[in-house]
């Protein structure tokens, strides 16, 4: 067969059989070559458990059980003596007197302690537990925050435990935001402020900073954080998880985290 060609030859070369044959087996491996193939990452080298380990206990007394949960999280300590000392979750412990959910508290600790042997970025952990919800309904800790499930707060006491040892690093409020946040109190103490003269009520701010009396008046409650005070009327914030939600204006406010329905 005839082919015209229509450019200038640079070059040519004679096909010998073996050169057939080196293309046709190169047609054949190339798809065994193009496989997919599983990288398996080693985050941390093997890690023998120490003698000693040092560690934090936390209790939980949740409304669901009658008596407490106490979380240990004992920590490793990798270059010790070092500008380069670091702690590290290695294993946790979940001890109580009530044994109704034993089983599934003992597999939960020996996952969660395989995970932090395994090294890496374990702060997922966190995300992943406090996601889960109780089709019973959750329950609210002192202080007006909302714990959707046992195994959530099981996640934020692991949380507080990370950022404890710096693994895991609070976001900084601006100091715009802080400023807002104050502004959104004052505005609010002034309301009731206001309220209370009508009705001919004098019980005083809505926000002691310290609490002007022994005697707390019936709207305050006392929250854990900065030393605010939220009234018991409040609703739940979806963003912050704090009974902190007030009504300002016609629309919903929180007194914590500064957000607001209306922008």
């Amino acid at each position: 067969m005839a082919v015209k060609i229509d450019k200038k030859i640079k070059g040519y070369s004679v096909v010998t059989p073996e050169d057939k044959a080196a293309a046709a087996n190169k047609s054949v491996a190339a798809p065994v070559a193009e496989l997919p193939t599983a990288d398996v990452i080693q985050m941390h080298e093997r890690i023998e458990r120490p003698e000693i380990l040092v560690g934090s206990t936390y209790k939980i007394k949740s409304p669901l059980f009658e008596h407490a949960l106490y979380v240990t999280i004992n920590d490793i300590v990798l270059n010790a003596g070092t500008e380069h000392e670091l702690r590290r979750p290695f294993e946790i412990f979940i001890n109580s007197k009530n044994m109704d959910h034993f089983q599934w508290i003992v597999a939960l600790t020996r996952i969660m302690s395989a995970v932090f042997r395994k090294g890496g970025d374990v702060t997922f952990l966190v995300d992943e537990m406090k996601a889960v919800f109780d089709p019973r309904g959750g329950y609210w800790k002192p202080g007006g925050v909302y714990m959707p499930s046992l195994v959530a707060e099981l996640g934020a006491i692991v949380e507080d435990h990370l950022k404890s040892i710096g693994l895991i690093h609070d976001p900084e409020m601006s100091d715009a935001q802080r400023a807002l946040i104050a502004e959104k109190r004052a505005a609010y103490a002034q309301l009731s402020k206001k309220n209370s003269e009508v009705s001919g009520s004098s019980a005083g701010d809505l926000f002691p900073d310290p609490r002007v009396s022994d005697e707390p008046r019936v709207e305050d409650v006392e929250v854990t954080g900065e030393g605010a005070a939220f009234p018991p009327s409040a609703t739940m914030c979806h963003k912050c998880s704090t009974k902190a939600v007030v009504i300002m204006d016609g629309c919903a406010t929180c007194l914590n985290c500064g957000y607001s329905k209306c922008g």
